[in-house]
């Protein structure tokens, strides 16, 4: 939209993005404020049909306990046999980190824009969540753990039949930059039609 605006910096935290292991993070955690521009920034994905197929649930401060018993206790209801030490870990999840968003994708099946893209939008917000996390200098990692795909969860959480987890950020601060890891690069998954010009 603006060629002759570049922004460098945001360009190069982008290109050296990295997840950092929930279990990694640590306070502080995004403000209020900060809280807001993050959701902000994730419905200013693209949204064919404008359906606003999410929505976003804040989990932070005593929230994030109150939502670990619930794991607890259903993963003790799925697992009867489970230890303590399985339990109390559950229990601990969402405190890894000092705010946790789920994203929530809400498909319209009967609607003339197909579910895949409404799908995608979802995935979109969360990777937009994550981007402006980093560029707000917090560390982030989108999470789809067992309880993502758990109905007793998502009853739990008030999700509606037509409602699944997309996922969910964590986000808090981080003292280190999280070691870089191999990746595929950019031309070899990078093609132009058609691949062989007459």
């Amino acid at each position: 939209m603006y060629p002759d605006c570049p922004i460098p910096e945001a360009i190069t935290r982008i290109l050296e993005r990295r997840s950092v292991k929930a279990m990694d993070l640590s306070e502080p955690g995004p403000s209020q404020p900060e809280i807001e521009a993050l959701i902000a920034a994730a419905v200013r994905v693209p949204d064919h049909g404008k359906l606003a197929p999410w929505r976003f649930i804040t989990i932070q401060g005593d929230a994030r306990h109150h939502l670990g018993t619930l794991l607890s206790s259903r993963w003790q209801a799925l697992h009867p046999e489970a230890i303590q030490a399985q339990l109390n870990f559950e229990a601990a999840r969402f405190k890894r980190a000092p705010v946790v968003i789920a994203v929530i994708s809400r498909l319209k099946p009967d609607h003339k824009i197909p579910v895949w893209e409404q799908t995608l939008s979802a995935g979109a917000a969360c990777q937009n969540l994550i981007l402006t996390a980093n560029l707000q200098g917090y560390a982030a990692q989108w999470l789809t753990e067992w309880y993502s795909y758990d109905e007793g969860v998502a009853s739990a959480m008030a999700l509606q039949p037509d409602e699944r987890f997309a996922g969910f950020i964590y986000i808090g601060s981080s003292d280190e930059k999280p070691a870089e890891r191999d990746r595929v690069s950019g031309t070899d998954v990078l093609t132009q039609w058609p691949e062989h010009a007459p």
